[in-house]
């Protein structure tokens, strides 16, 4: 479970968020959406403390990441935490194999995997479920754009963090690969239980998620909880026909 408490996040004199309080539960999806400037981005990185709040806490699976150091910090966000980005962010000097290994490795924790070798193993079960089974030695200039975002995918899960954080991760697709990614983000709740977070301007996208956080000039503007609206949706298609 995340627990946002009164984030406030200001750059100079322009105040970003002016106190945001939410409360998003364990295997969750979903989805923040509102205009370019609202804060959605600077949000979903206090989130992932990438960046730190002015006031407010951020309370994931108990633990008030506010209160760490920055060593402690970047520990927990290495375990607990997975991060897909709109432009995948792989490194294009290593295969898709190696960059999934990468967050395993920064880890350097014989109780995440025990050696290298179980961490490689664990990377190639991931692609192999991502459909990349023929792409492992493959470097990134040498993938497509859907082929990237599920190696980047694949990396976001090798440590089973509790949280994944997207960023707009369907921006730089195709039609055909945004939906793709959009039903393995579900499928991947369900097999793996983790909670995912999307910020997105895909309207598509924020209309299928569990929930949708509508942010507008830095505070929460509305929530759809995304369950309801479509089995109304569906009620009423029936009542018609």
């Amino acid at each position: 479970m995340i627990e946002i408490h009164n984030i406030t996040k200001s750059f100079g004199s322009l105040q970003v968020l002016k106190g945001i309080d939410l409360t998003i539960g364990k295997g969750e999806v979903v989805s923040i959406v509102g205009p370019s400037g609202a804060g959605k981005t600077t949000l979903l990185q206090i989130m992932g403390t990438l960046d730190t709040p002015d006031t407010g806490q951020v309370i994931i699976d108990g633990t008030d990441t506010t209160r760490l150091s920055d060593k402690e910090l970047a520990r927990f966000r290495n375990r607990n935490l997975g991060f897909v980005f709109q432009f995948h962010q792989l490194l294009p000097e290593f295969t898709a194999l190696e960059n999934v290994c990468i967050p395993a490795m920064i880890a350097g924790d014989s109780s995440l995997f025990g050696t290298s070798a179980k961490a490689e193993r664990r990377a190639k079960e991931l692609l192999d479920y991502l459909g990349l089974t023929d792409r492992m030695s493959h470097k990134p200039a040498q993938l497509s754009g859907g082929e990237k975002q599920r190696v980047a995918v694949a990396r976001a899960l090798i440590n089973n963090p509790s949280t994944i954080l997207a960023d707009e991760p369907s921006g730089s697709l195709d039609t055909k690969n945004k939906a793709e990614l959009h039903q393995l983000f579900f499928d991947l709740r369900d097999k793996f239980g983790q909670t995912f977070i999307i910020v997105t301007h895909d309207e598509a996208l924020s209309q299928t998620t569990d929930r949708t956080i509508h942010i507008k000039d830095g505070v929460i503007d509305d929530e759809n909880d995304n369950e309801n609206v479509n089995e109304n949706d569906n009620r009423n298609e029936n009542e018609q026909q």
